[in-house]
């Protein structure tokens, strides 16, 4: 967690950009790693060319090919991948969202009643101060329209729930991981069993304004927000322009693996803070699926990359990063292989080098690891 000055060396600090603070925003639990992002630009663009994701995720690939000098566009069907994703690119001023972060602090306190309404869970997950100041920030911030609200919410997003590190908090939550918010029974359960029923005292304003400040010490991304749209990409490509053919050398992207999370359910905490259940409960919107269904997930693949076709150099590279288990690999492949006979594919395997997010909550089978599918020109 990159959350506080003190968890970067010294000498790493002193070499920081204006951007480098940034790249990592948000955490998400399918994450496209930053050095793994850039080599891939590097290698297959030069500068001006552009970059296409279509499961733009947090925005990664987009973030590092603006930081490149490239053109680029993303899609995400996530609301908290896309706010991540704005705020990278585009941020609010650092004053204006310490002035937000202060309004907030001072309709809180007609959120107590509110808090103290809330079902069990959150009342051992946050201080009453703090669950007061989260439904403030819930009801009041207007995200989806304006920017510094947006960026407001994200740096909340980014500390909602994390670790407590030798009594210090580095998030505003009990103890949880970062990286997924687990189910509200368990969660109070293992709070119990470890004798963790009050959570930390935390001042969100104190708490929140050092992490801005952190974040904006050398700087802040000042690119176009626009290049990352928030929908489905099926509906959103097929709508682009005439003008915006062939505009793009790089297709670079990770698509939802088949079967293996919910994205929404993994990270149901955040989405209640955005106005979603007070339980991860999925509904049938297709963004909180797992993709479970090999018809709709093959559909799915087909129809944004033969979408994204039409957007491609003649001369581009697709570079696709999916799971190496058949069920997602095959289908991938099969579904390239279609769309695109001319060009040469080959198959790269990328195995785990850390353990996996999913071992961390239990799950200690060997993983296959990832593949990267690569379409070149021949």
């Amino acid at each position: 967690m990159d959350a506080h000055p003190d968890w970067i060396p010294v000498k790493q600090r002193a070499k920081e950009g204006p951007t480098s603070r940034w790249a990592s925003l948000g955490p998400y639990y399918a994450m496209f790693p930053v050095v793994f992002a850039r080599s891939v630009i590097d290698q297959y663009t030069h500068i001006g060319d552009g970059v296409l994701d279509p499961f733009a995720g947090r925005g990664t690939s987009l973030f590092c090919a603006r930081e490149k000098g490239r053109r680029a566009l993303g899609i995400e069907i996530s609301p908290l991948g896309w706010i991540y994703g704005r705020t990278k690119l585009f941020p609010a001023s650092e004053a204006s969202v310490l002035r937000r972060i202060e309004q907030l602090s001072v309709i809180a306190p007609a959120f107590e009643e509110a808090a103290e309404r809330l079902p069990e869970f959150f009342q051992y997950c946050f201080a009453p101060r703090v669950l007061a100041f989260l439904l403030a920030a819930r009801s009041d911030l207007r995200w989806k329209t304006h920017r510094i609200d947006r960026t407001t919410i994200a740096f909340l997003l980014t500390y909602l729930h994390g670790k407590i590190d030798g009594g210090r908090p580095c998030a505003l939550s009990n103890q949880m991981r970062q990286t997924k918010a687990m189910a509200p029974e368990y969660s109070v359960n293992w709070w119990r069993e470890h004798d963790l029923t009050v959570p930390p005292d935390i001042d969100p304003v104190d708490f929140l304004s050092s992490r801005v400040g952190w974040r904006y010490r050398h700087g802040a991304p000042d690119w176009d927000e626009h290049c990352l749209r928030l929908g489905d990409c099926r509906q959103i490509l097929q709508r682009r322009k005439p003008a915006d053919a062939g505009q793009y050398r790089l297709l670079l992207t990770s698509p939802p693996y088949r079967g293996v999370t919910s994205y929404y359910y993994d990270q149901w905490l955040r989405y209640w803070l955005l106005g979603e259940t007070e339980r991860p409960i999925l509904d049938g919107q297709k963004w909180k699926s797992k993709y479970d269904d090999a018809t709709a997930y093959t559909r799915l693949l087909h129809q944004c990359f033969s979408s994204s076709r039409r957007l491609l150099t003649p001369d581009a590279t697709i570079y696709v990063r999916t799971d190496a288990r058949p069920a997602t690999l095959d289908v991938t492949t099969r579904v390239l292989e279609n769309l695109f006979p001319e060009k040469d594919h080959r198959l790269v395997a990328a195995p785990y080098s850390r353990a996996t997010q999913t071992s961390l909550f239990g799950d200690r089978s060997t993983k296959p690891g990832e593949m990267d599918i690569i379409l070149t020109p021949r």
